[in-house]
């Protein structure tokens, strides 16, 4: 049993990058595909593929890297709210990360965004994590 599946999401994806390999796959749930989504749209992953495989599932994410340098598109995943100590938001405090240059993934009442939709929205919620 997992205490913290969102942070146990977030160290497949940076062991992976780590390791230089092009697919991860990760055991699914709502939240986490909707993260996966979001990572997506915002240029982090190549592509994202959910399989339902057994009771749960699997979420098989294509990692992004530069084609001649081969950095990753994904620098930093650094998790903000955790199970002992949850991150809440409203709409006035929302974090900045990198001034702007990276996102704040954020699960609030209109579903899971990042902090830039946030504002838009003018919603506040528990800030999950920051990805730069």
């Amino acid at each position: 049993m997992n205490t913290d599946p969102i942070a146990d999401y977030l160290t497949r994806l940076r062991n992976a990058i780590k390791a230089n390999h092009r697919i991860v796959e990760i055991p699914a749930s709502n939240l986490k595909k909707d993260i996966t989504k979001v990572l997506f749209d915002k240029g982090y992953i190549l592509n994202f593929k959910f399989e339902d495989n057994g009771p749960q599932g699997v979420i098989k994410v294509a990692l992004k890297y530069h084609p001649l340098t081969k950095i990753p598109a994904i620098r930093e995943l650094k998790r903000i709210s955790k199970p002992g100590l949850r991150q809440y938001r409203d709409s006035k405090n929302l974090p900045r990360v990198i001034n702007g240059l990276g996102i704040a993934i954020m699960s609030t009442s209109k579903g899971v965004m990042t902090d830039k939709e946030a504002r838009k929205e003018n919603v506040g919620g528990e800030i999950l994590c920051y990805v730069s």
